[in-house]
């Protein structure tokens, strides 16, 4: 009798537990068949749907622009209304001529030149203490060929310039021997009336830059007579042959 209730002990057992697992796996979702088409394209999960559609998700294309704002160069900053820079051998030679009888500083420096650079605050703060002053701005780097035609061979270099005096003086200097420019700052930015017009440019350097080929600039010597020309001449034998008569009538009289 015990044997047989051992038995059905056991039977009942085992059913329970069949019974739970068929129950359990009554509840497990089966995944949804994959068509063959399907492979190569982006699949979605339905539970993700379910969870982008209960939060209202969309997806919206943004556009992101990055601008990153350019970084100001250091021969830029600082720089004061009486402060040029100098674009071609033309704006240098005009500037000149059209500053009058202000003093005008021509300052050439390099962007890669260490000393240019430590010097370039201190001639800004001489710049704003002397408004009347006109200081030019020439970057080597940018005018080669231009600072070549003007023997400029060391920088950073400084010219002084004022009205029917021309070029008053050129040196170089740095931070270290800045005397040297305060000193020519000082004697020469007195009130003074030139008695012509402004000079600007040595006629010699006005002929270098004309005879260089990389500059867009002219020049004709003034006072320089014209070339003689044979072919006018005989073109025009009446004009001549009078202006000779005219002259031994001249040359007769005396």
């Amino acid at each position: 009798m015990a044997g047989i209730l051992s038995k059905g002990n056991v039977l009942s057992l085992r059913n329970r537990r069949n019974h739970f697992f068929a129950s359990s796996i009554q509840h497990v979702r089966s995944p949804p068949p994959i068509n063959s088409a399907s492979f190569g394209r982006r699949l979605v999960v339905d539970i993700e749907r379910r969870k982008l559609s209960n939060r209202n998700l969309r997806a919206v294309p943004v556009k992101v622009a990055l601008s990153i704002a350019k970084a100001m160069r250091w021969w830029e900053k600082g720089l004061k209304p009486n402060m040029k820079e100098i674009s071609s051998a033309d704006d240098l030679v005009y500037s000149l001529l059209n500053a009058g009888d202000k003093l005008v500083i021509v300052d050439l420096f390099s962007p890669g030149c260490g000393g240019c650079r430590a010097l370039h605050p201190k001639i800004c703060q001489f710049a704003e203490q002397n408004p009347d002053v006109l200081f030019l701005e020439v970057n080597y780097e940018q005018h080669k060929s231009m600072c070549y035609s003007l023997n400029v061979h060391v920088l950073p270099f400084f010219r002084f310039y004022r009205g029917a005096h021309g070029r008053l003086c050129s040196f170089s200097c740095t931070v270290a021997t800045m005397k040297k420019f305060k000193d020519a700052l000082a004697k020469h930015n007195t009130e003074r009336c030139s008695l012509g017009p402004a000079k600007g440019l040595e006629e010699s350097e006005l002929l270098a830059l004309a005879a260089n080929r990389d500059l867009s600039f002219s020049y004709t010597k003034e006072g320089a007579p014209l070339p003689y020309l044979p072919e006018v001449k005989e073109s025009l034998p009446t004009i001549f042959a009078k202006d000779e008569a005219e002259e031994k009538a001249l040359v007769a009289q005396r």
